[in-house]
């Protein structure tokens, strides 16, 4: 009987809990037991104590199916994330899998940027207006900015298709009180004519030397494209900068997260294009991470 058929006709929870930590250690997954409890909270959209809790329960068919598929991939080697075809960010539980990067909760910090900087001087947020998240991937920033901030719409691009579909399918499962349209196309090529608020996005910024470098989870796993940008890591940043004047309002901003390694250069990008007002601001574990070039109001 194949693996996956005895996940799914277990009887208890705990039962296919036990058969999917011995598969996980096998693959040589450490803390099989948690890592097990942890796939079939975010297949089930719960949480691994509530997993706990309910262990001696019957699972229902459909969980107990797509957890033994989860199982499956993860012994594979597909990160977590893609593994579960789940993950969270911020507020949101989205879906994910190979078409886009999986979202890291630096990035969330880009969030509460773009939230930050919108407030006004007595602290209440400003409302309205058009904000474009570029290269969106999966959706998550214009999701959440869709779900917590107080914009008329939210504008998402994406160059490839794969990511761009995904996407749609997070905005149809999230379902967002506010618009938010999907847009295909390179970079800020898709925005013309539209005049923003803001202009948010997570680029690539990786050379190939560091791509390759990196751990085989992220490289053999993660679409190339939304990782390497060009041969010194800045080229999405600087067309970024370079294009933006011409589509936000006055007193409008861009927003991107950076490489920590860059971020005196990409300081410099901005201040050489002319951005009046250019900050870079620390991400949760204290990198510098994110930078914010503003207009000035009479701009």
């Amino acid at each position: 009987m194949p693996d996956r058929a005895l996940l799914e006709r277990t009887r208890t929870i705990a039962e296919a809990l036990g058969d999917a930590a011995k598969r996980l250690a096998g693959a040589g997954v450490a803390d099989a037991r948690r890592e097990a409890r942890a796939l079939w909270a975010t297949v089930a959209g719960t949480t691994p104590g509530d997993v706990w809790l309910a262990r001696h329960g019957t699972p229902a068919p459909e969980i107990a199916r797509r957890f033994g598929q989860a199982v499956e991939r993860r012994t594979s080697g597909a990160p977590f994330a893609y593994a579960a075809g789940r993950v969270d960010f911020r507020t949101l539980h989205l879906k994910i899998d190979e078409r886009a990067l999986i979202p890291r909760p630096e990035t969330e910090g880009l969030v509460d940027l773009v939230l930050r900087t919108l407030r006004t001087g007595h602290g209440q947020r400003a409302t309205g207006g058009t904000v474009a998240d570029i290269g969106t991937g999966c959706g998550c920033i214009a999701l959440a900015l869709a779900v917590e901030g107080d914009f008329d719409r939210i504008i998402a691009v994406e160059r490839a298709r794969a990511p761009a579909a995904l996407a749609r399918e997070n905005v149809a499962l999230a379902r967002p009180s506010v618009p938010v349209e999907i847009r295909e196309g390179d970079l800020l090529a898709p925005l013309a004519g539209e005049r923003l608020r803001a202009i948010v996005s997570n680029p690539p910024y990786l050379t190939m030397t560091e791509y390759l470098d990196l751990d085989p989870a992220v490289r053999l796993w993660e679409p190339r494209e939304a990782l390497v940008s060009g041969p010194n890591g800045l080229d999405a940043t600087r067309a970024l900068l370079g294009g933006a004047w011409a589509l936000l309002e006055p007193g409008g901003f861009v927003a991107l997260e950076i490489d920590e390694r860059r971020a005196d250069a990409a300081q410099e990008l901005a201040r050489e294009y002319g951005w009046p007002r250019v900050t870079v601001d620390d991400d949760l574990f204290g990198r510098p991470r994110f930078l914010l070039a503003r207009l000035e109001e009479d701009a």
